[in-house]
C-alpha cells in the first residue's frame, strides 16, 4: 500500500468535521482535491470508509475503528510536538546527579530548590554513592554530573571545585568547651573523640594535625557518616571534626558548632563526564552549589 499521511490526515479531517466541505476548511484547501485524496484512501484500502447518501457522507464501521487508532496516534505526535518545543524552552529537561551521601544530604538540597524554582519541569535524578563506585561510574559516563570530596584525577572527567571551607568542631550543647567562640586543638586534649572510619582522608588529615601539635584524645568511637557522627556528638559521646556543611545541617537541638583556631580544608569538586552530552542544567545546578553558604559558623547553636 502506498497510504500517505496526508491520505490519513484528510480521513481524519472528514471525520472530525462530518462533511468533506468541512474538512476542506478545516485543511485550507479545496473540496474536489479532498475528495480525490479520500476517494484514493479508499481505493488503497480495498474498501469503503463512508457510504454516500443523498450527497452526504456516513462513516462505516471500519472508519470508526480506524479514527479511534487515527486519534491515538495523532495525540501521541501532540506529546511529541510538546516535548520538543519544551526541550528547546529549557523546561521539562532531566539531570542525573551522582553524589557523595553527605553531599545529597548536606549540600545538594538548598541548590536544588534554587534550581527547581528556575525551572519549575526539570526532573532530577540524584544517586547517593561512595569511592570507589562513585569513581567508576562516572568514568563510564552514567551521569550528568558527580560531586565527591578531595577528587582524584580520572579517565574521561573534568574535574572543577564547587567550594572549599575549613573543618570544624562539634560539640553538645551542655560540654564545658561550648562556652568558646572558637577552639584551638590543645582544647581536645584529654577529651573523648568521635573519628570518621580510618581509611576516610579528612580522617588521617586530622590525625595529622593533632599528632603534630601533640595532643592526645580519647578515641572511642569511629563511623564512615559525618552525620552519624554528629548525631553521636549530639547523644553526648564525644566531641568531633566534620566538615561544615555536615555540622549546619545537623546544627541545633543540643548540638552545637565552633570554628577551629587552625585550617583544616575542605573542598568540594564536580565531576564532569567529557563523552556524555552536555546537559545545560548542569551548569545551572553548579552556579547555585558554588552559591551555597560555605561554613557552618553563622549556625554555630
Amino acid at each position: 500500500m502506498d497510504i500517505q499521511h496526508r491520505h490519513i490526515e484528510v480521513f481524519r479531517a472528514v471525520m472530525t468535521a462530518g462533511s468533506v466541505t468541512g474538512a476542506a476548511a478545516l485543511l485550507h484547501t479545496s473540496q474536489p482535491t479532498l475528495s480525490r485524496d479520500l476517494a484514493r484512501l479508499e481505493q488503497l484500502l480495498g474498501y469503503a470508509l463512508f457510504e454516500r447518501e443523498r450527497g452526504r457522507l456516513q462513516a462505516t464501521a471500519r472508519a470508526r475503528a480506524l479514527f479511534e487508532e487515527v486519534q491515538r496516534s495523532f495525540q501521541g505526535l501532540a506529546r511529541v510536538i510538546e516535548r520538543a518545543e519544551a526541550l528547546g524552552r529549557g523546561e521539562d529537561a532531566e539531570l542525573t546527579v551522582l553524589s557523595l551521601p553527605a553531599l545529597s544530604h548536606a549540600l545538594l538540597p538548598g541548590a536544588l530548590a534554587e534550581l527547581l524554582g528556575a525551572h519549575p519541569g526539570a526532573r532530577i535524578d540524584i544517586t547517593p554513592a561512595e569511592p570507589p563506585l562513585l569513581d567508576a561510574w562516572m568514568s563510564e559516563q552514567r551521569f550528568d554530573l558527580g560531586l565527591a570530596e578531595q577528587a582524584t584525577p580520572l579517565p574521561g572527567v573534568r574535574i572543577e571545585p564547587v567550594l572549599e571551607a575549613d573543618e570544624v568542631a562539634v560539640l553538645h550543647a551542655n560540654h564545658a568547651l561550648a562556652t568558646r567562640g572558637r577552639l584551638a586543638l590543645e582544647d581536645f586534649e584529654g577529651q573523648d573523640f568521635i573519628s570518621l572510619a580510618a581509611d576516610d582522608p579528612y580522617r588521617r588529615e586530622i590525625d595529622t594535625r593533632f599528632d603534630a601539635a601533640g595532643v592526645m584524645r580519647r578515641l572511642r568511637l569511629q563511623t564512615h557518616s559525618a552525620a552519624a557522627v554528629c548525631e553521636l556528638v549530639r547523644a553526648g559521646l564525644g566531641m568531633a571534626v566534620v566538615n561544615p556543611l555536615t555540622a549546619r545541617a545537623c546544627a541545633g537541638e543540643g548540638l552545637v558548632v565552633r570554628p577551629l583556631a587552625v585550617s583544616i580544608p575542605y573542598r568540594v569538586s564536580a565531576l564532569i563526564p567529557l563523552h556524555r552530552p552536555a546537559q545545560p542544567l548542569a551548569d545551572s545546578l553548579l552556579s547555585a552549589l558554588r552559591r551555597a553558604p560555605p561554613s557552618a559558623s553563622r549556625r554555630s547553636a
